[in-house]
């Protein structure tokens, strides 16, 4: 990492991390239950970030890796292999190529990691449900379990970049594994899902390794009783999110590997996603059952980032580019959706 992309890099976090603390310390001081209108709200806040920041990579992508010269530029585009050719060309008109494919890989990585971070709302949903989580508390678990998404995206997204750099048979790993996922998705997608609370491992190591006030209903994530310190279950609750967002971003961050091996640009666009993952969870909360064709869609998509992954050579020779893989991720997940609309679940 090189000054301009520590300096870059840092300041991301930084506005991130301010937004996320103005959310909870200016708007949600209050715990309460977050409306439909609210989660509206947000959703098109962090939405129109997201969107803001795609923008900023078209008209000045190359400040990311402090790209200076057309010999910097080509060896960026040589070692985060971006399927694009600048030979016989300016350094403006080389820059213009590399930020227009940049902004290609950085928005169809967020779209696929958005789109799947919908299956992962739906597990949450289950996990407060198990738990007999009360609603005004939902926001609060959600925002810190963010927080340690965005620590262990970090550590899994730079680690998985540096092991496809040193040994490239990873991503075919990584490929093999989409694959299952899909077509285990695929076939479990009407199976009911359920949690068990008494035997989940998060549950048991945290009652193996801390005491726990079972009986607390509040707030707070630990309380003081008789001279000695409890975990409260909304902490369990916690750790279980993020125990499942680990699980979930085996799969999703490869997905994003597939469109772009720029682990800035993975690690970007997950972010985005994750930090909208809390309004998106509200809204859907509230529509989850409209979209019952979802799960058949995201069972596709993985199968074909799978795909993709294991026949990448084949794709680049007859021409498959990163422009051609965002119009797959919307065709995918826009018939999923038409379809949920078209054909709606009959009530009993």
């Amino acid at each position: 990492m090189n000054w301009s992309e520590l300096l870059f890099f840092g300041i991301f976090l930084f506005f991130i991390f301010a937004i996320l603390v103005i959310d909870l310390g200016v708007f949600n001081r209050n715990n309460h239950v977050i409306s439909l209108k609210e989660s509206l709200f947000w959703t098109a806040l962090w939405v129109s970030f997201a969107l803001g920041f795609y923008f900023l990579i078209l008209s000045n992508g190359q400040i990311i890796h402090g790209i200076t010269d057309l010999e910097n530029l080509q060896h960026i585009i040589d070692k985060f292999q971006h399927p694009i050719k600048i030979d016989g060309l300016s350094f403006e008109e080389g820059l213009r190529v590399y930020r227009q494919n940049l902004g290609l890989e950085y928005i169809t990585g967020y779209l696929i990691e958005y789109a799947l971070s919908v299956d992962n709302v739906f597990v949450m949903i289950m996990i407060f449900m198990a738990f007999s989580i009360e609603k005004q508390y939902y926001h609060r678990v959600l925002f810190w379990g963010i927080i340690g998404a965005v620590v262990m995206r970090f550590l899994f997204i730079f680690t998985a970049s540096a092991l496809i750099q040193q040994f490239a048979w990873t991503l075919y790993f990584f490929g093999v594994l989409l694959i299952y996922t899909g077509v285990r998705m695929f076939i479990n997608r009407n199976k009911e899902e359920k949690i068990d609370t008494a035997h989940h491992p998060v549950v048991k190591f945290a009652s193996k390794y801390f005491a726990v006030d079972s009986n607390y209903k509040g707030p707070k994530f630990n309380i003081r009783k008789n001279g000695k310190r409890y975990i409260t279950p909304l902490f369990i609750v916690v750790l279980v999110i993020e125990f499942t967002d680990v699980i979930f971003a085996v799969d999703s961050v490869p997905a994003i590997f597939s469109i772009t091996k720029d682990p800035y640009m993975v690690f970007f666009s997950n972010i985005f996603a994750i930090i909208g993952l809390r309004s998106l969870f509200f809204l859907l909360s509230n529509a989850m059952s409209y979209f019952h064709f979802l799960k058949h869609g995201l069972a596709v998509l993985l199968t074909f980032i799978g795909v993709k992954i294991l026949a990448h050579h084949w794709l680049e020779a007859i021409g498959f580019e990163t422009e051609h893989s965002l119009y797959a991720v919307l065709a995918i997940l826009g018939v999923s959706m038409i379809a949920s609309i078209v054909f709606p679940l009959k009530k009993a």
